[in-house]
C-alpha cells in the first residue's frame, strides 16, 4: 500500500512539474512563436539569365548561372560557329523566348540521359509554371525535331508530336525544306 501511494504522489508531482514548465516557458518566451510562412514562389523554378536559340537557354541556378540544353529536341541553328543560320532558326529561338517570357522555369533531368553534353551544358527537359513541357510544345509546334538515335524516356511522346506536326505541315514543315542526314538528324536549308 505504502509503495502505490509513493508512486501515485510520483506521478503526480511530474505531471505538475511539467506543468509548471510549460507555463514558464510560454511566460518567458523559451518556446518562441509559430509563425506559418505563405510560399510566394514555386521551389526548383530558377529565372532565365539568357535566351540564346530555341532549344538553349541560360538560368539562374542558386547564384550560378548554367547553360542549359533541351534534352533531345533540336531546332534549326541561330548562331552556331561555322554555321550560317538555318530556316526556321529565329522563329524558333523567338518561340523560346516568348513562351517563356519572364516566368521561371522547373528543370527535370532523364534517367536515361547524361547529365551533361560534351559542350559541358546541362540537359534537362524545361516544364513551364503551368506544368507544360516546352520540349513537346516546340514539336507540337513544329519548331524542332526530336533526336531518335539518343536514348530517354519520351520518346514515343515527341516521335507522335513530331509526325503530328509533319502531317499538319506545321512551322518548319510547312515553311522550311527539312531534310533527314545519314546519322538520322533532321536539318533545315540555310535560311535565305
Amino acid at each position: 500500500m505504502r509503495y502505490r501511494l509513493r508512486r501515485k504522489h510520483g506521478v503526480s508531482l511530474l505531471v505538475i512539474l511539467a506543468a509548471l514548465f510549460v507555463a514558464l516557458g510560454q511566460q518567458f518566451g523559451w518556446f518562441g512563436t509559430v509563425k506559418k510562412e505563405v510560399v510566394t514562389s514555386q521551389p526548383g523554378l530558377y529565372s532565365i539569365a539568357r535566351f540564346v536559340d530555341g532549344d538553349t537557354i541560360s538560368v539562374n541556378m542558386n547564384g550560378k548561372v548554367e547553360t542549359i540544353r533541351f534534352i533531345v529536341v533540336d531546332t534549326p541553328e541561330t548562331h552556331k560557329p561555322n554555321t550560317p543560320v538555318q530556316c526556321y532558326g529565329p522563329a524558333a529561338a523567338a518561340y523560346t523566348k516568348n513562351t517563356i517570357g519572364d516566368q521561371r522555369v522547373r528543370l527535370a533531368s532523364d534517367p536515361e540521359s547524361t547529365n551533361r553534353d560534351r559542350y559541358n551544358r546541362l540537359l534537362r527537359y524545361v516544364y513551364l509554371p503551368d506544368g507544360r513541357l516546352l520540349e513537346a510544345e516546340l514539336l507540337k509546334n513544329g519548331y524542332a525535331f526530336a533526336y531518335t538515335q539518343f536514348p530517354f524516356t519520351k520518346s514515343q511522346e515527341f516521335i507522335a508530336d513530331q509526325a503530328a506536326a509533319k502531317e499538319a505541315n506545321k512551322g518548319l514543315w510547312g515553311n522550311c525544306k527539312p531534310f533527314q542526314e545519314s546519322n538520322g538528324r533532321w536539318q533545315t536549308e540555310n535560311a535565305s
